[in-house]
């Protein structure tokens, strides 16, 4: 039996969001201030300031984490699960 996808079924897409350092363009979603869904393509992987092109494994990149957390607190991302500031990440 397959379980349905259920994760964007509260309504929140994700959003496109540049990184303030680079300019890549990806697609993100903050459900909650703990957890945040970001999906890269290969221009955003290319553009990315912070990626080794020689490892075998991208971990992420700190300047976007830095961009995303930024845009949740003004309001440009929104937090599905808003849960209030404290504890955010």
């Amino acid at each position: 039996m397959t379980r349905a996808d259920n994760r964007l079924a509260d309504g929140a897409p994700m959003r496109p969001l540049s990184c303030e350092r680079c300019a890549a363009r990806v697609l993100v979603r903050k459900s909650s201030w703990q957890q945040t869904s970001v999906q890269w393509d290969a221009p955003a992987l290319a553009a990315c300031a912070e990626r080794d092109t020689t490892a075998t494994a991208f971990e992420g990149c700190g300047a976007l984490r830095e961009t995303i957390r930024a845009a949740a607190l003004n309001g440009a991302i929104e937090v599905v699960d808003g849960g209030g500031p404290a504890g955010r990440g």
